[in-house]
């Protein structure tokens, strides 16, 4: 009996040894993978948090330095960019289920007549009765995308207008009216899928009107505080609750834009800057329905098609990596992305949570073959 129980007792720590070997593996495998990107030379800095709830599994690191050599860490909060947007869909579905609005409301009821003039009409037909939240949340509105690169009058666009007036503060109507008399709308309300960060502004102007409260402050008071996720905040509109380490630096090509006051024009369509362990924090949450009921998560997982290999919900996005490429694996990851690079995604089918950034707008697609290459090492643990 004694020698049986020494030999479990060796089995379970060779066991642990081998476990651990294979973590350390993983480990080593992900920051050569980051360091790979960060060889580029457009890459400045790149983030990476991975959490397994099921294989007891979590990691973050961060790779780079700012432009005064002061090296970047985990505990500094990056750009999300359009990550924001499942935020925002969040805040729309906590009021859906306190009862004090509905997916299928007019947007018309909630927005005044100067933001509605003039938003939707195609072919002499005014559709401002006709576009709902959900049509906002999934982006089959029609409603003209004021971030196009291209206006219909070849004034300056929007990415221009950042880039070149970089002290410039931009309040949400601003955005609308600037939306409205530059561009125009794609089709019906309903009648097709386009993406669009005027959608998103709606939807913020929606939730402060129906909250009573300023959008950062929502978000604040329903997810960020109930979450603890201390170091989350709104670019240029809020701050952390807790001390909170500066930015890191984001990227345009060769051009330094985090510090720009003009990506205020971002807003509730994607100003959320986070640390990736707050926004693993807030994926668990959302995904459990410990923000949201059972019903409203399901709501927001009706998928249209966006893209080859990629599908939209309200305010998240679905990519299936095979549908990419026949070569690749048959996972599914639900969660958003960014220009800048971000991702915060969940796959269920190995039950893995990422986030991270390469806070650079030249890398969006280059973060979706990194997630790939992720996903592929963690199967190893």
């Amino acid at each position: 009996m004694k020698k049986l129980g020494l030999l479990l007792i060796g089995i379970t720590v060779v066991t642990s040894l081998m476990a651990q070997d294979s973590r350390d593996s993983v480990i080593g495998k992900l920051d050569i993978r980051l360091e790979r990107e960060l060889q580029k030379e457009t890459i400045h800095n790149a983030f990476l948090s991975v959490y397994s709830p099921s294989r007891d599994f979590e990691y973050h690191i961060a790779k780079g330095a700012f432009k005064d050599s002061m090296k970047v860490t985990n505990a500094h909060p990056y750009y999300t960019a359009s990550v924001g947007k499942t935020f925002t869909a969040t805040a729309i579905g906590i009021l859906v289920d306190q009862d004090k609005i509905k997916f299928d409301d007019p947007i018309s009821k909630y927005l005044p007549d100067a933001i509605m003039d003039g938003l939707h009409v195609l072919n002499e037909v005014d559709y401002r009765d006709s576009i709902t939240v959900s049509h906002l949340l999934q982006h089959t509105s029609g409603v003209a995308d004021y971030f196009e690169r291209k206006t219909i009058d070849g004034t300056p666009s929007m990415f221009d207008l950042i880039m070149t007036q970089p002290d410039r503060f931009w309040e949400p109507e601003e955005l609308i009216t600037y939306s409205k008399a530059h561009f125009k709308p794609s089709f019906a309300p309903g009648a097709g899928y386009y993406y669009t960060d005027t959608e998103y502004v709606l939807l913020g102007m929606i939730i402060e009107e129906v909250s009573e409260m300023a959008f950062n402050e929502f978000l604040a008071k329903n997810i960020f505080g109930p979450l603890e996720m201390n170091h989350t905040y709104l670019n240029r509109r809020s701050e952390a609750s807790k001390p909170t380490l500066r930015m890191a630096e984001m990227y345009a090509s060769d051009y330094e834009i985090g510090s720009f006051e003009s990506l205020s024009a971002d807003w509730s369509g994607g100003a959320v800057v986070s640390t990736g362990k707050d926004l693993i924090t807030f994926q668990v949450a959302l995904l459990n329905g410990n923000l949201v009921s059972e019903e409203t998560l399901n709501k927001m997982q009706q998928w249209v098609d966006e893209t080859k290999g990629m599908e939209y919900g309200y305010g998240l996005r679905k990519i299936n990596f095979n549908e990419l490429s026949s070569g690749l694996p048959e996972w599914v990851v639900i969660g958003h992305s960014g220009l800048n690079g971000t991702f915060m995604f969940y796959c269920p089918d190995l039950d893995f949570y990422l986030a991270g950034t390469l806070n650079q707008l030249e890398a969006s697609k280059g973060s979706v073959l990194l997630m790939m290459d992720i996903l592929i090492e963690c199967t190893k643990l």
